[in-house]
């Protein structure tokens, strides 16, 4: 914690004292985003910001002063940099300005825009930062908006955004407009639509679970392939639902030697109570690890017990005794992860860099949820 606040103090000695008065008198809890802030480039959003909130350090509250008669005033302008600069050095405390000024760029006359910045994932980027999903949908759904987030990793990071909070629902509503817009000539854009099939199995009800089939039909229909982590989402749904049939087909086209992908075959095959192929799935990885392998082939314990579950079912000596068998060798060889499948279905997606990547600063995380409305009051 000590080195949380270093480094916000040594960011902005203001901010660091806000932040450390608003974590007084309530408690905050922390929320498991789906994609990595690298992978929704807001490393690079926080590089800028440190370096613009430096340069406005001793006139930043002159400037958003400035800020605030323009949009009042419809005499006046907001330029491309007036909104770069503010979008930078943003606190929660500004997000209705923020809010003001977008609708204002976005709604002023064409022939006084010149220039060709696209600003929809910078400030989603922004709002990610702030952890301000409320604020983020508003201003997305604000008719004089329209068009301003016209790009396909702005609606990635807005769902993101959102997952973060289960704001399930939203989600649904977000990805309806992608596919309306058919942004990049796709129904279907593969990092959207992973967050969209992680709703539906965090929300894991009959009702998310039809709305996931509908989807996943549609897309198969039109000849789109899914990235693994969608169609492990899709198939540990249908496992929660008791549709383990559809589980085996989400996964077809999955290279089967993915942990996640394994797994799921394991308890599905067990449960259509075709044990010799749930064995044979578990027997499989006794080929090929050996035990001084650092990147072991392994299963969940969980697995183990439902696939024991369907052998106890079956009541039949032989195959009993060959589970024991399997399951003692993959003791000895330590390939039995007390990780659970949701742990790891759930955890952080990383996506390769096509530029090289540049560290965030140190110290710079995601601002707590909640924490907005502490420092309204304080700036």
């Amino acid at each position: 914690m000590s080195m949380f606040f270093n480094s916000l103090f040594k960011l902005s000695p203001s901010y660091g004292n806000r932040l450390m008065f608003s974590l007084r008198g309530f408690h905050t809890t922390q929320v498991q985003q789906l994609y990595s802030l690298s992978s929704l480039g807001v490393d690079g959003y926080l590089q800028t910001r440190k370096r613009i909130r430096e340069q406005f350090s001793n006139f930043s509250d002159k400037f958003r002063v400035k800020m605030q008669d323009f949009v009042s005033d419809s005499k006046n302008m907001i330029f491309t940099e007036d909104l770069k600069n503010m979008i930078h050095i943003a606190e929660p405390a500004d997000l209705n300005l923020v809010l003001e000024m977008i609708k204002k760029f976005n709604t002023q006359k064409t022939e006084f825009r010149f220039g060709s910045f696209v600003f929809g994932p910078i400030v989603m980027r922004m709002f990610h930062f702030l952890d301000a999903p409320n604020e983020a949908l508003q201003c997305f759904e604000d008719p004089d908006n329209d068009g301003f987030f016209d790009q396909l990793v702005s609606y990635q990071i807005l769902l993101d955004l959102l997952y973060n909070h289960e704001m399930y629902d939203d989600m649904y509503k977000v990805f309806q407009r992608v596919q309306e817009k058919q942004l990049n000539m796709t129904k279907y854009p593969k990092y959207p639509f992973v967050l969209i099939m992680a709703a539906c199995y965090r929300q894991n009800s009959p009702q998310s679970f039809e709305y996931a089939k509908k989807l996943w039909s549609e897309m198969v229909s039109v000849g789109t392939v899914p990235l693994r982590r969608t169609a492990t989402f899709m198939a540990a749904l249908a496992l929660n639902q008791g549709a383990p049939h559809l589980a085996l087909e989400s996964l077809a086209l999955q290279k089967q030697h993915y942990v996640t992908v394994r797994n799921i075959r394991a308890i599905a095959l067990a449960e259509l109570g075709r044990i010799d192929e749930a064995l044979t799935v578990l027997r499989g990885v006794l080929d090929i690890d050996q035990p001084d392998q650092k990147d072991k082939h392994t299963f969940f314990e969980d697995t183990i017990n439902k696939v024991r579950e369907a052998v106890e079912k079956a009541d039949n000596k032989d195959v009993k005794q060959e589970f024991e068998n399997i399951e003692n060798a993959l003791k000895d060889r330590q390939l039995i992860d007390k990780q659970t499948m949701d742990q790891l279905l759930t955890s952080d997606i990383i996506v390769k860099q096509t530029k090289p990547d540049r560290s965030s600063p140190r110290g710079m995380p995601k601002m707590p949820y909640g924490m907005r409305q502490k420092t309204k009051n304080l700036s």
